[in-house]
């Protein structure tokens, strides 16, 4: 089999199965594409002896008949895991030379299930940019480009590596976290599947914390069943993360008939912004019509105070930042600044975190402190919390009413140029989330479904919402619209 680094999960597990190929000759192939992928900048530490002993390991397995189905696939993780004995920085200076010794539950039980650790994925700087361009590692670039032109694109951020290397069929699939769009946002960026299950369904456990109220790990893939499979070995209950859901999860391939018939799908107008590109209005009704055609209700629904969320979540995420980022302080592991006589712990402190946090984790630190502070707590922090609260109860009322799924686009535009959302307006590029924010803070899941190219030929995405912990049912409704859409569009190779 040749090009085998160009199988989805599904097509290799069965191609492993049959003994069509190998983990080894798979994970070979996967190396190969990494090694010649330099120019996308998307895996920043690799692993290739880690990766074929995992692959040797694979066959054995499946040769022993005792393989689960992600046995013996390659995948990328992204920097923000804890993986043993590897750099995990969370693409920080301030976590040079961290190589923990321990695993994160999530990588653990993906490690258990047989899959094949290529390598560490580029991200922004501690999950905090849309655009992965705040990465100690410098910039992940997007194997897509506009038409004819070469300028380098974004695959979206924070999990913009995991969308880069997924996109140029460098691994079959990828971690990523979203903590207010960070898989659903690089997904639609890349023309690729990527689900944010229900806050809980996915341990955090060994996941640098950005804002744990918020954080959620899922997999991002080519296809939506690959998106099942990824999504099944990721979940499960851990008494290590006191967030952790005691449920058992289903078979979410399974689930995948792609019958929605008698499903009801809401459209919320309040997603209809002033100036949303047309392309992007028309991908979103031509999406409505797709459900409408393969059985399902359209409805329009109410979400009133959608306009609230992204101010309360650059509150809310920001505060939970400032907390989580004050372990950094150079004196356990990580980066420690060079002392000059005199200094004392104040000044370890200051200095270590002056040169080891970027502009971006320290703006949101510095907001963050700000209103969580004694005069500001309450004009702030508390209003955007009870803010929160009634943004979930938006949701709880359109799925009370008999919505089985909210259809919204992804993201507001396609993919922007690198460079080309200045930092001297942070807002900017902070309203890349306007679409993506709501579902973390209702702790609810989102999937994003390639679904169309604009006028200059990159991909455009389409996010369903779904009811809690009914992430079956939401795949299912996914594989449907994906099967309508029959998205296969690839990116031209430059690299």
């Amino acid at each position: 089999m040749s090009d085998l680094n160009k199988l989805g999960l599904a097509e290799a597990r069965d191609a492993l199965r049959k003994g069509d190929t190998t983990s080894v000759e798979l994970t070979e192939a996967c190396l190969k594409a990494i090694d010649a992928a330099d120019a996308l900048n998307a895996f920043v530490h690799k692993t290739p002896e880690i990766a074929m002993e995992r692959a040797k390991a694979a066959d054995d397995r499946i040769k022993a008949g005792d393989a689960p189905s992600m046995c013996g696939l390659p995948i990328g993780i992204k920097d923000l895991f804890c993986t043993k004995g590897v750099p995990s920085q969370a693409a920080s200076k301030i976590l040079e030379g961290f190589k923990p010794e321990y695993e994160s539950t999530v990588s653990q039980k993906l490690a258990d299930a047989g899959s094949v650790m290529l390598g560490k994925l580029n991200m922004d700087e501690f999950a905090m940019g849309s655009s992965n361009e705040t990465s100690v590692y410098g910039n992940a670039v997007s194997p897509w480009r506009r038409g004819n032109d070469d300028a380098q694109l974004t695959p979206g951020g924070s999990s913009g590596g995991s969308a880069s290397a997924v996109a140029a069929d460098l691994c079959l699939a990828a971690t990523g976290t979203d903590t207010g769009g960070s898989i659903r946002q690089p997904a639609a960026f890349t023309g690729t599947v990527g689900i944010k299950p229900t806050y809980g369904r996915c341990s955090r456990w060994g996941i640098v914390a950005f804002a744990s109220s918020l954080d959620q790990a899922g997999p991002m893939t080519k296809s939506v069943r690959d998106a099942a499979i990824m999504l099944e070995a990721m979940c499960g209950h851990d008494p290590k993360d006191s967030t952790s859901a005691e449920l058992a999860v289903p078979d979410f391939e399974a689930m995948l008939t792609g019958d929605i018939r008698g499903k009801k799908i809401g459209i919320p107008k309040e997603y209809r912004m002033d100036g949303m590109p047309g392309e992007i209005e028309t991908l979103w009704a031509d999406g409505a019509e797709m459900l409408k055609a393969a059985g399902a209700e359209i409805v329009d629904i109410s979400l009133p105070h959608t306009k609230y969320a992204l101010p309360a979540y650059y509150v809310i995420a920001p505060a939970e930042a400032s907390s989580n980022l004050a372990r950094y302080d150079g004196v356990r592991y990580g980066r420690r600044a060079t002392l000059e006589a005199g200094d004392g712990i104040t000044e370890m402190y200051e200095k270590t975190r002056a040169e080891g946090f970027g502009h971006e984790v320290q703006r949101r630190v510095m907001v963050g402190t700000y209103v969580l502070s004694a005069g500001f707590y309450d004009a702030y922090y508390n209003r955007a919390r009870r803010v929160r609260t009634l943004i979930k109860k938006d949701f709880e009322d359109a799925f009370a009413a008999g919505v089985d799924a909210i259809l919204t686009p992804a993201t507001p535009s396609a993919a922007f140029g690198l460079g080309e959302m200045t930092e001297a307006d942070p807002v900017q590029m902070y309203l890349n989330d306007v679409f993506t924010v709501t579902v973390n803070l209702a702790g609810l899941p989102g999937v994003a479904v390639p679904a169309g190219l604009d006028s200059q030929g990159l991909p455009l995405g389409l996010q369903l919402i779904g009811k809690p912990w009914e992430e079956g049912d939401l795949l299912n409704t996914a594989y449907a619209l994906e099967n309508a859409a029959g998205f296969v569009a690839k990116p031209q190779q430059w690299w």
